[in-house]
């Protein structure tokens, strides 16, 4: 039986593709670590969904996805190319652009929330937001593929039309922030 412990991070380091060992608490391991906690995070969701099978489908396509940014964060200096493409960024694009077609447009900040599921999508937002953060840290220190960084940030925007579509669907209405002021402009 293959045994899947190595023993090799027990001094808190790790290899990335290339054999280069890094610490456990570099930018890079920070960033595809954080990659991972979101693509699961994406599971539990998933799991929860009874409707909205469309999402459900397309939540199925980020996954694969973002193995390949994870793929590509571990990746320094890659020499046969990188997984992430721009093909990922328009179809994320052509996702946002269907789900925000139905809801009403909104003017102002919304607090997350609503039905479970789309409590989730936010909540998934936010670790979209935080790992977008430590790609633009790992940039600083070396070679990164920048379609990673694009398709995060297009990632968080997803999750923001994904909650508002679940939620217009299971008859949820967005909560406004109570001092707001228009900040969305509709054209």
């Amino acid at each position: 039986m293959a045994k899947i412990y190595t023993k090799t991070g027990d001094k808190g380091e790790t290899s990335i593709i290339g054999g280069e060992k890094v610490k456990k608490c570099s930018n890079r391991v920070e960033a595809y670590g954080t990659i991972d906690e979101l693509n699961s995070f994406i599971g539990i969701i998933v799991s929860h969904m009874k409707s909205s099978i469309d999402v459900k489908k397309d939540l199925g396509e980020i996954q694969q996805i973002l193995f390949d940014c994870g793929t590509d964060m571990a990746t320094p200096n890659s020499t046969k190319g990188y997984r992430t493409s721009a093909e990922s960024i328009e179809w994320l694009e052509s996702c946002i652009d269907k789900y925000l077609a139905s809801p009403p447009p909104i003017t102002e900040f919304i607090i997350p929330g609503g039905d479970p599921v789309a409590s989730e999508l936010h909540f998934a937002r936010t670790i979209a937001r935080r790992a977008e953060r430590i790609v633009v840290a790992a940039s600083l220190e070396g070679e990164i593929n920048p379609e990673v960084l694009k398709f995060l940030n297009r990632l968080s925007d997803y999750f923001f039309a994904a909650a508002r579509l679940v939620n217009y669907r299971e008859n949820r209405m967005d909560v406004s922030y109570r001092r707001n002021s228009q900040v969305f402009y509709n054209d």
